[in-house]
């Protein structure tokens, strides 16, 4: 049974070590991580791979160069001295990486920089365009939330340049594990289990359920936990999706955490096969509703093809249901400023950048 109850790290013990906490957690079943639902999070064989034979739609990447707005660090220097009256502002970077500006400091999500979401250098999901900006012209960073350690999350290259830029990295149970054979300080890990929080200056940091998986190899599947983020301050909030299937906790995260200001949801590498571990966007629409959050700005899209849809399909299907639902959508180019300010100013104007 999922404890919903909200527990802060003050009250756990903090002398436990990573497998302690893991082994008192109520996801872990002894041997592996679990959902509250049975799953399935392995799609058959076969008919998958008849599946990218006979029935991948194109494009599957984009004809010619997206858009792309730079980014250089005196520009984010120069938002961050003038926060106070900037208030909450953000940077999609590419696939579920978003760079946050939040009560005067940066924040980031599961940077990615690598040209390709795969073990390998020389094969896998190739990137459909360079970040906004460099990871050597990224200013010093208060904090990395990480979702779950599948490559499309978790770099390791990225990880180990952002060392001496990121104050603390915040995971769940056990991915910071891998973080700390990589170079990063145990003590500049904080590792949480559903529904733990963790308290930074104003900004609160609440790991929250997922439905989904683990494992970068086929020898560690669902040995560490996976999960979304709810995170609030004094000037703003977000919740972050992670990767997800649709299920009745996002309401409750809604209940208990909401509302929020926007929601980076999953809206992308989706199939009806595998829709348990990846939301289809009426779904997608649906757990923004759910999170109780102002405006959506849909990721897991428009930077790494994962699955049988065009690379504009996302975006397409997400914009009619917006539209349908009565959503505030944001559909920014990659590396352009979005400011909660100027949205309840000016209202959300319409970016069908991916049409272009």
């Amino acid at each position: 049974m999922l404890n919903q109850n909200l527990i802060s790290t003050h009250d756990i013990n903090q002398s436990e070590t990573t497998a302690q906490k893991v082994a008192k957690s109520a996801q872990f079943n002894g041997k592996k991580f679990e959902n509250l639902l049975q799953v399935e999070t392995n799609p058959a064989i076969l008919p998958m791979l008849k599946m990218y034979m006979f029935e991948k739609q194109k494009p599957a990447v984009p004809k010619s160069a997206i858009n792309v707005t730079s980014i250089s660090k005196a520009q984010l220097i120069a938002l961050q001295e003038n926060s106070a009256d900037e208030g909450m502002l953000f940077f999609r970077l590419g696939h579920s990486t978003m760079l946050i500006l939040l009560d005067g400091e940066f924040w980031m999500t599961d940077p990615v920089f690598a040209e390709r979401a795969s073990p390998f250098s020389f094969i896998g999901p190739k990137r459909f365009h360079q970040p906004p900006i460099d990871i050597e012209q990224l200013p010093n960073i208060k904090g990395v939330i990480l979702s779950h350690n599948h490559y499309d999350h978790l770099d390791k290259a990225a990880i180990k340049q952002l060392v001496d830029k990121v104050e603390h990295f915040y995971t769940p149970l056990g991915v910071g594990e891998d973080l700390i054979k990589w170079g990063v300080k145990r003590e500049n890990v904080t590792q949480l289990d559903w529904w733990q929080s963790v308290q930074v200056k104003g900004v609160t940091l609440t790991a929250t359920p997922a439905q989904h998986f683990s494992g970068r190899a086929l020898s560690d599947k669902n040995k560490t936990l996976w999960s979304s983020w709810a995170i609030k301050g004094e000037q703003g909030s977000f919740f972050f999706s992670g990767d997800s299937g649709y299920f009745d906790q996002f309401k409750v995260i809604g209940e208990k955490l909401g509302p929020f200001d926007v929601s980076f949801m999953e809206t992308g590498a989706y199939n009806k096969m595998w829709s348990e571990i990846h939301m289809l966007p009426s779904e997608s629409a649906q757990a923004h509703l759910d999170v109780n959050a102002k405006y959506m700005l849909p990721i897991h899209n428009g930077t790494f093809d994962l699955s049988l849809h065009t690379w504009t399909d996302p975006f397409e299907q997400i914009t009619q249901l917006a539209k349908d639902k009565g959503i505030n959508l944001l559909t920014p180019d990659m590396g352009q400023q979005v400011s909660i300010k100027t949205l309840q100013e000016n209202g959300v104007s319409e970016n069908a950048w991916w049409r272009e």
